[in-house]
């Protein structure tokens, strides 16, 4: 069987979607939807577009049975909508959605036509990030005590003044924490596997002029299971480095630095430990993205979300990032603005 995708959007992480799915048996692209722009034409001259210009038209096609949405965050609402309104399955790049009202309505929606919705948080797929999860679910780290996603990145003006929707509540939904921020948001939920029941946070601009939203955000975290966390992600910290998804308890500590370990060390030493890190204990590069948005920027974990989206489908059952595994961090982020929002308790001068 093969499965026919159509690519709603055609900026930066169009390229990244289509050779995604090139890349997997018994999966093809048949039409780029660009808004009329052209763009799509120039990604993949041989697709047809028509219907590329009108949304509707485009996901109604009877050449497309699953679309994956590559347009801005404001805008992923309507093209998941209307995908279950055809009867089409649906991938949605980050974040979901902006708002968790609409994440329910699309959820909901795909529910009701017995079609499947999924996320990509193309992040998980790597081997360090893999091994960091089972340690999780083998309960290495005894009863877990902290954890922390911390991703120090830069943007130059530049990328802001660029375009017309970066940098807005409406269709950014956020900056450092919502735009950047949201994939070492899901890392950690993913890998403490314990909801975040409450944060206290803080959101400010620092770096960047004539931007709507936070370029720089911090927040304390509760996790349901007792352990306590922070966040703190920017798009303010020149010249901008690696991610690090911190777990630690009372039997061990690991610290993910983008693709690769800083710390693997637990007080029950296994057999294959040592080779864990001889073969991943290493200091990461720049950083993936840290400067440049495109830097780095592969389709080899976007081609194992939608590897596992398939394998769901042919399967008959939910896809493991669905629309509400992919909730989970926009909650957590809109929380954290929220707390942002409300303010906290002054501390008193020394």
């Amino acid at each position: 069987m093969t499965h026919r995708f159509g690519i709603v959007g055609s900026g930066m992480i169009a390229p990244v979607h289509l050779a995604a799915i090139r890349a997997l048996p018994g999966a093809q692209v048949t039409g780029i939807m660009d808004h009329g722009s052209g763009h799509g034409k120039k990604l993949a001259p041989e697709l047809d577009a028509t219907g590329s210009d009108d949304l509707g038209v485009f996901i109604a096609r009877d050449d497309i049975d699953i679309i994956t949405v590559a347009t801005p965050s404001g805008l992923h609402y309507e093209a998941a909508l209307k995908a279950a309104q055809a009867g089409k399955h649906c991938i949605v790049e980050k974040p979901m959605d902006i708002q968790l009202s609409r994440i329910d309505e699309m959820i909901s929606a795909h529910r009701h036509a017995g079609t499947l919705l999924g996320g990509i948080f193309n992040t998980r797929f790597s081997e360090a990030a893999q091994l960091l999860k089972r340690a999780s679910q083998d309960r290495r780290f005894g009863r877990l005590t902290f954890a922390s996603a911390v991703g120090p990145w830069w943007r130059d003006q530049s990328y802001y003044d660029a375009s017309a929707w970066k940098g807005t509540w409406a269709l950014d939904g956020g900056g450092a924490l919502m735009n950047q921020g949201i994939h070492s948001i899901d890392l950690l939920q993913w890998l403490v596997d314990s909801p975040v029941t409450s944060v206290n946070g803080r959101i400010a601009t620092l770096a960047h002029d004539n931007v709507e939203v936070e370029d720089t955000g911090a927040a304390g975290l509760v996790f349901e299971n007792g352990a306590l966390g922070t966040i703190a992600c920017t798009t303010s910290m020149w010249p901008g480095h690696f991610r690090t998804i911190t777990l630690a308890g009372t039997e061990g500590t690991a610290v993910l630095g983008d693709a690769n370990l800083l710390v693997w060390q637990f007080r029950d030493e296994l057999p294959r430990d040592q080779g864990i890190r001889d073969r991943y204990l290493a200091l990461p590069g720049p950083g993936i993205g840290a400067s440049d948005p495109s830097a780095g920027l592969d389709c080899e974990g976007h081609k194992a979300a939608i590897a596992e989206f398939l394998a769901a489908l042919e399967s008959g059952r939910s896809p493991p990032i669905d629309g509400r595994e992919a909730r989970k961090a926009v909650s957590t982020i809109l929380a954290i603005y929220e707390s942002a929002r409300l303010g906290g308790i002054p501390v008193a001068p020394g």
